[in-house]
């Protein structure tokens, strides 16, 4: 059910059908791309971005750009979901709108319950890193950029993982993703890698970060308790 809301709000407001294709692995990738133009009267389903035969097939071959016209309009399409995401992460319910917020609250409710408040925890350990001046939250995804974006919002995380700070692993894979990270944030920066699966694990291992397992209930309170006590 979660599910089928995810990929209904990426197709319905933040462009999936026309970027299924063309994924991204950050939110920013296409921006030079963009000519800044305003956007707020901009029609989106009548600028021929669908109708251009090149489109998806451009968008499969890896780093191949298509016509400026049409490279300029999938950054519009980019920079509008960043301003859905940014408008909306405190309001996702305002999004999608009353008759599909009221189911949204009562399966967020329905899985809280069904994980033993499982989401309750882990945002309040993603508070506490949010909360100081000078840490931020990093996420690195297999999932692709657009559906992951609307899980985040839905799952109500879009206020601990600014839309800059989240990654797509699903064209080149975790490792990648943390190579990035550490040459955007530099190589003094401390990174404790948090999760569950062996990729990251061993891409926390193959740049010498601490590499913090979840995989219970014990492991989100351990992780709470080292953030308020410092140790972390």
């Amino acid at each position: 059910m979660m599910e089928e809301m995810i990929f209904n709000l990426a197709d319905t407001h933040l462009f999936f059908n026309d970027l299924e294709d063309c994924d991204q692995i950050h939110i920013d990738d296409v921006s030079s791309d963009d000519n800044g133009q305003d956007l707020s009267t901009y029609n989106f389903s009548a600028d021929g971005f669908h109708s251009s035969n090149t489109g998806a097939n451009l968008c499969l071959g890896s780093g191949v750009h298509g016509g400026v016209d049409w490279m300029r309009k999938l950054a519009f399409r980019y920079r509008r979901v960043k301003e859905l995401y940014n408008t909306y992460k405190n309001n996702v319910g305002g999004l999608i709108g009353a008759p599909k917020r009221e189911s949204w609250l009562q399966l967020r409710a329905e899985l809280e319950a069904l994980t033993d408040l499982w989401l309750t925890h882990a945002l309040k350990a993603l508070d506490l890193i949010h909360s100081r001046p000078n840490c931020v939250n990093v996420l690195v995804t297999t999932t692709q950029l657009i559906p992951a974006l609307a899980k985040v919002l839905l799952y109500g995380l879009g206020v601990v993982f600014p839309i800059e700070n989240i990654y797509s692993a699903t064209k080149t894979g975790k490792e990648s993703c943390f190579e990035r990270i550490m040459q955007r944030f530099g190589r003094k920066a401390v990174y404790i890698v948090i999760g569950d699966g062996v990729e990251e694990e061993q891409g926390a291992k193959k740049h010498n970060m601490p590499f913090w397992r979840i995989s219970c209930h014990a492991d989100l309170e351990a992780l709470r308790h080292a953030l308020e006590l410092e140790y972390l």
